[in-house]
């Protein structure tokens, strides 16, 4: 997979840096929702960090860490390093688009959402990536998707714009367990699994999680799986920077 793709799928993963954290909270819930009411990530900046590893469709593998800063609902900010404090990719995804400066490889991005999935087949947004990295519904719900309740999952299927989306919501996190969701016309897929979730604030966040995405290159599907593990979210009220150039 090109550096250019590679910024933009591990920014779906977030995370970063590999020295010594605290210790992770598994989070408990008390397995009380009996109506559909899952909990969303609410925070005004939050900055994170995590492992990552990539696999890629031709048996390579990349270790590293990345750094990531959020303003909800208006930016995400990243940056990731392959090891020995070098930053390797600086991002920003805004409502708007997607920019990468990609230092190695020098394959920047700089591409709106529409162009984006015109080129690779995926349609993505800064909502969608909200949500992925937070065991959200990938969009909100409304009385005409189908909602079921099947053992200790609600199972969720939505449609929008040529995309299909089927979540897991689990009743004691009130949190996306699973999410699989691939466009109509098979150009692109991607799947979600969440293992476990840490207490963060009292509240809910992702601490390991598994990505596997579908897109097109060169007219040809790729894919690539993620693993990511959490070291620490920390939700803040006091804003941040988001230092971005190409």
């Amino acid at each position: 997979m090109n550096k250019l793709f590679a910024g933009c799928y591990i920014l779906l993963a977030i995370g970063l840096f590999t020295g010594c954290s605290k210790k992770n909270i598994l989070y408990k819930g008390d397995g009380s929702m009996e109506e559909f009411s899952p909990i969303y990530s609410d925070y005004d900046y939050l900055s994170a960090k995590a492992k990552i590893i990539i696999e890629e469709e031709s048996g390579k593998t990349t270790r590293g860490s990345m750094n990531l800063r959020a303003k909800k609902d208006s930016i995400l900010w990243f940056t990731v390093s392959p090891g020995m404090g070098m930053e390797a990719v600086r991002g920003l995804i805004t409502q708007e688009k997607i920019q990468i400066k990609d230092r190695i490889g020098k394959e920047d991005v700089n591409m709106t959402f529409t162009e984006f999935e015109s080129l690779y087949g995926l349609k993505l947004s800064l909502d969608l990536f909200q949500n992925l990295l937070w065991a959200n519904p990938p969009i909100p719900f409304d009385y005409s998707d189908r909602l079921v309740k099947v053992r200790k999952d609600y199972e969720l299927t939505q449609i929008r714009n040529k995309v299909r989306y089927f979540s897991k919501i689990d009743i004691n996190s009130r949190k996306v367990s699973e999410l699989v969701s691939n466009s109509l016309d098979d150009r692109g897929s991607l799947l979600a699994s969440f293992a476990n979730f840490q207490d963060v604030n009292t509240k809910p966040y992702p601490l390991e999680v598994l990505y596997k995405l579908a897109y097109q290159v060169q007219g040809s599907t790729q894919n690539t799986i993620i693993n990511l593990t959490w070291n620490s979210i920390e939700p803040q009220v006091e804003p941040l920077n988001f230092p971005f150039r190409f």
